[in-house]
């Protein structure tokens, strides 16, 4: 193994008057002949810190009030481990029998690498793009002697490819453009980190990480040796991130990867979870948009289970085969026919009944969305019906947050104030949902705040599955990036982006929609007792049904 550190040109981030330093470590294959890398950078090689996440059980913010402080602290992080990707990469394991020599690159802040972490800022990003660099000779390294060390194996060719966090780092390299990134693939990536701890101007976290923020996370990442470097680069994350108001702002604008898609050269194969909670699904599937939008070379491969690589995990050995046709397409150069075949493979179904699908591409291409309007009993049970079936309704239902509650738990009950449901007809024939479910509600509140919750679930024999939830903050309405007053009893309309799905609903299952307010698992959870009242009237959610509107008709005829 060979061990370097890259000169990040015009990069400080530590403020020591140096340029940045990434830390790489080699892994080659004793050939003595250049050809194509992979690179898999992490800020997780050196492990993590113990940190509190910020404390979530606090009262919303109303303008014109004193603004809730984002410096208060909450307990530590439950499970250090579960972001810990410590030791040899199972990708290297795969590839570098076929003669690619794999580069391990510590990200700025972490383990060797000097400078500082910033959860996604231009920094982290020019680090791992120096990397590149280096590996097309455009870059200069040093050894831990400080005499230079020249990349002589590398013949320019580089792919990069990583999970979480080492699947966004390619990401955002690949969206500055650098020359001689040939292709990346991002699993379980983050595509924009507003979507990862904001929705919709509510501040929401990322499933299994309630209170994180972007400087927490930089905190559990900074392993460099003298961690005083970076005190102020984290306490300038904690303000300018705003737990206050939740806005869109200039520092999130700067984290997000898919506003620069048309400056990737790099092809990429996306791997995401139908299920993951942690990042997203509108990570991936507004990447993969804009990628398609910006005619970059692209694929997508679906799974149906949650955060991580488990095709990988589970030796899904048609996974395997379709990595290593994609790095030998587009880094060894072979025709292999990859390009020509359906750019989308999607799991349908769970377990041990789990099947892959192809698509042309995603979503499926026949996929409209049906609008279904909510009718009265929600306190109960309510029914969800065509929108152009149902007349219109003045009725009203209302609903008290408590943010004790997870939706699930919600949609597990018979009965609760705390939660509105609905229910569609008993389908008579399956019916997929193939992209992103949107509500649109008109809704009223007893207070000046209050969060806003909705999701989807499966239904069947009195057991009901969550499949997919969308966050908002009324104070947002008009856009992401302003927050305006809500007033007492007015009722304003509300659109909701709920997470994208593939889905299917078999025979004999009804699909349900739930709104609540506050969610224990995502949202701020302030003081139970806000209410909250939706109007039926001007009140529907849009489906993405294969078959659009017809097909849903006679499935539930």
């Amino acid at each position: 193994m060979q061990h370097a550190w890259v000169r990040v040109a015009g990069v400080d981030s530590d403020f020591d008057g140096h340029d940045d330093r990434v830390h790489v470590q080699v892994v080659r294959v004793a050939d003595g002949q250049a050809g194509p890398v992979v690179v898999e950078a992490s800020p997780y090689w050196a492990g993590g810190n113990p940190v509190r996440n910020h404390d979530v059980d606090v009262p919303l913010y109303v303008p014109s009030h004193e603004p809730v402080t984002g410096a208060q602290w909450g307990s530590p992080r439950a499970d250090q481990s579960a972001r810990r990707l410590i030791g040899r990469s199972a990708y290297e394991q795969l590839l570098r029998h076929r003669g690619y020599t794999w580069v391990y690159a510590e990200s700025l802040g972490t383990g060797e690498s000097t400078g500082c972490p910033t959860s996604g800022g231009r920094n982290e990003t020019l680090g791992a793009a120096a990397v590149v660099d280096w590996l097309a000779s455009r870059a200069s390294a040093r050894d831990a002697g400080g005499d230079p060390v020249r990349a002589w194996w590398s013949d320019g060719r580089v792919g990069m490819i990583g999970v979480s966090y080492n699947g966004t780092l390619p990401n955002a390299v690949a969206s500055t453009g650098v020359r001689g990134l040939r292709t990346i693939v991002p699993v379980s990536a983050i595509s924009s980190w507003y979507g990862y701890y904001r929705a919709g101007g509510s501040i929401v976290a990322p499933g299994g990480f309630q209170g994180e923020d972007t400087d927490v996370l930089a905190r559990y990442v900074l392993t460099r040796d003298d961690h005083e470097e970076c005190r102020r680069v984290t306490q300038r994350l904690e303000r300018r991130q705003d737990r206050i108001t939740g806005d869109y702002s200039p520092f999130w604008a700067g984290r997000n990867y898919r506003r620069d898609a048309d400056q990737v050269r790099a092809s990429v194969l996306v791997q995401h979870g139908l299920q993951d909670w942690n990042v997203k699904t509108s990570q991936f599937s507004r990447w993969y948009a804009a990628l398609r939008a910006a005619d970059v070379p692209h694929k997508l491969w679906l799974h149906s289970q949650g955060h991580g690589d488990w095709p990988l995990s589970q030796q899904n050995r048609r996974w395997q085969r379709t990595l290593v046709r994609w790095f030998d397409r587009w880094l060894y150069g072979v025709h292999n026919g990859i390009m020509k075949e359906p750019r989308a493979t999607v799991a349908h179904g769970r377990g041990a009944s789990e099947r892959y699908v192809r698509y042309d591409d995603w979503p499926h291409f026949r996929a409209q969305p049906v609008a279904l309007t909510p009718t009265a009993g929600g306190g109960r049970l309510g029914g969800l019906e065509a929108s152009a079936a149902v007349r219109g309704s003045s009725v009203t239902e209302t609903l008290v947050d408590d943010a004790r509650f997870t939706a699930q738990d919600l949609l597990d009950t018979d009965r609760s104030p705390h939660r509105l449901l609905y229910r569609s007809p008993i389908l008579t024939e399956q019916v997929v949902l193939s992209g992103t479910p949107t509500a649109q509600l008109r809704l009223s509140f007893s207070e000046r705040a209050g969060n806003v919750s909705v999701g989807l679930a499966d239904m069947h024999g009195g057991m009901a599955r969550l499949l997919t939830e969308g966050w908002t903050d009324p104070q947002n309405r008009r856009s992401v990036r302003e927050t305006t007053p809500v007033h007492r009893g007015h009722p304003y309309r509300l659109d909701v982006a709920l997470q994208p799905i593939e889905h299917v609903l078999d025979a004999g299952h009804r699909l349900g929609l739930v709104v609540l307010s506050s969610d224990h698992d995502f949202t701020l959870r302030p003081p139970p007792g806000t209410r909250l009242t939706l109007h039926l009237e001007g009140s529907t959610v849009q489906v993405p049904v294969v078959g659009g509107q017809q097909w849903w008709a006679d499935a539930v005829t």
